[in-house]
């Protein structure tokens, strides 16, 4: 883990900190948690005026992605979100460690979070 999402700089994973990119937000409603994820892109804000689209996508999370996207503040490291998690959700988010960093791959790839090296 010493590569591992961020290409130019090699740090340890586990003792990175992720940030949710500016512009990306949670929304709670109905006692739902939604990702809230802007449309910037040029064809995008052509599609909203001419086609009258919506000016964001929500995509429905469930309680261990809320719960990260939520820790994702810059404040916990990735080793104290997967122990947080471990602690907070026991058996159900087993294998703890393995999910969580697909998870922050697939939101980096996406560019809704930023990880930091240490220090």
């Amino acid at each position: 883990m010493v590569r591992f999402l961020n290409k130019k700089k090699p740090g340890n994973l586990l003792e990175m900190t992720p940030i949710l990119n500016g512009g990306f937000r949670i929304e709670q409603d109905g006692g739902k948690s939604f990702l809230i994820v802007p449309r910037t892109t040029f064809i995008e804000k052509i599609a909203i005026k001419v086609f009258k689209q919506a000016k964001e996508h929500r995509y429905l999370l469930d309680e261990l992605g809320h719960c990260v996207l939520d820790s994702c503040n810059g404040e916990k490291t990735v080793a104290e979100i997967a122990e947080m998690l471990s602690s907070r959700f026991g058996e159900t988010a087993e294998p703890v460690l393995p999910r969580l960093v697909k998870f922050l791959e697939i939101l980096d790839t996406n560019s809704i979070v930023t990880l930091q090296g240490a220090g």
